[in-house]
């Protein structure tokens, strides 16, 4: 068998949750990956530390004061800071693939540069694919890029259908772990805290996504990004809540049969499949032993409910802004970043997210999703949302 060739790498969102993760998977396969490029936000430190490590040609913080700190620490590397900087991670680094691993939109703009000019993208990042899902595959199509999934659930999708032709494809399965909040009765709900929303009981995530999987909106935003990563309906795509967190997602054929991926919980697994595809890497980048997802004796039990709407309507303004269609799942997303943010700094309680959210799409006339209109669309929400978030407590 031949070698893959070895991969140059641009990661957005380096300091993140699943950004340090990629670099714990390219650590342990240095004959498979080089960085090329590193950006981040507002953790200098952490951006420079990273970059001494894994020596990338370009590297981008936010601010001016963050590049400021990198050019004094990394003579010979171009610094650059801002969206500029994001460009230059994304388009100018020579990348194979980039690794969009940001939160919110702010990468939005480059990660479609870079899928407009033919580079695949390892896509971590939600919002960028709920806001322009359809013109980002539309011009992955044009262009040949690839769209390669990180999520979990959509990773797990993927490599269900690997190899299957779309007109056997019935339905798929997103499994959610129910966050922290499965079992609690809605009015419990109202007085949920801050640091409550972000015991997660299985998964290590940055705060936005953790408060999203306490709401169940980040399976909402998942459910949307399945239908445009996979070109399915809304209805032909279902949710389940699986606590056990073993099993990340399901493909029901046409024929009745059902595959199913089925890993331990962590990120490391399907950040290494998407950097590696088309191929595998040779050794998992963390020690398992096969038999522990089964109980380690080979027997476990596995459980499957039906999410509850009425306690998580997140789920459903999700079904709901996908059925409008247009720029509604852009402004689902951009009322949702201020509704978390507003939540994570004590202007609203955590059942008024929600609220909030179903406040900005009940205002909002859908348009048609061209990259311009979601611009504006992602722009009024934001406004919409944080003037609403202001008066909610009134």
């Amino acid at each position: 068998m031949n070698r893959p060739l070895l991969k140059r790498v641009a990661i957005l969102g380096s300091t993140g949750s699943v950004g340090t993760q990629a670099l714990d998977v390219i650590a342990a396969n240095p004959e498979r990956f080089k960085v090329v490029a590193l950006a981040a936000g507002r953790r200098v430190d952490e951006l420079l530390a990273q970059a001494r490590a894994f020596g990338p040609a370009i590297v981008s913080a936010a601010e001016g004061e963050g590049a400021g700190c990198l050019r004094a620490g990394l003579p010979g590397v171009r610094v650059e800071c801002g969206e500029a900087g994001l460009f230059a991670c994304a388009l100018e680094s020579q990348a194979d693939v980039v690794l969009a691993a940001t939160d919110g939109a702010v990468a939005m703009e480059a990660i479609f540069a870079a899928v407009r000019a033919g580079i695949d993208v390892a896509l971590a990042n939600k919002e960028v694919i709920v806001s322009l899902g359809e013109a980002l595959m539309d011009q992955a199509a044009h262009s040949g890029a690839r769209i390669l999934p990180v999520d979990s659930e959509h990773s797990a999708i993927f490599q269900c259908l690997e190899g299957e032709p779309a007109a056997a494809v019935h339905s798929i399965v997103l499994t959610a772990s129910g966050g922290p909040f499965w079992g609690h009765r809605r009015e419990d709900l109202e007085h949920v805290t801050v640091a409550d929303a972000l015991r997660h009981p299985t998964w290590q995530m940055g705060t936005k996504n953790t408060i999203d999987s306490a709401t169940m909106m980040n399976k909402g935003l998942e459910v949307i990004e399945a239908c445009r990563l996979f070109a399915l309906p809304p209805e032909r795509v279902r949710v389940l809540v699986h606590r056990q967190s073993v099993v990340h997602g399901l493909a029901i054929f046409s024929d009745g049969n059902v595959k199913a991926q089925v890993a331990v919980p962590d990120m490391r697994l399907p950040i290494g499949y998407a950097l590696a595809y088309p191929n595998r890497l040779e050794r998992s980048p963390l020690p398992f032993e096969p038999l522990a997802l089964l109980g380690g004796s080979g027997q476990a039990t596995l459980t499957f409910e039906e999410p509850d709407e009425e306690r998580f309507p997140c789920l459903g303004l999700a079904y709901r802004a996908l059925r409008e269609g247009g720029t509604a799942t852009a402004v689902l997303s951009a009322a949702n970043e201020v509704a978390v943010r507003a939540f994570v700094d004590g202007a609203i309680g955590f059942t008024e997210i929600a609220r909030l959210v179903g406040a900005v799409l009940d205002a909002h006339e859908a348009g048609s999703a061209t990259l311009e209109a979601v611009r504006r669309a992602d722009a009024w929400a934001r406004a919409f949302a944080e003037q609403s978030a202001r008066t909610l407590h009134r």
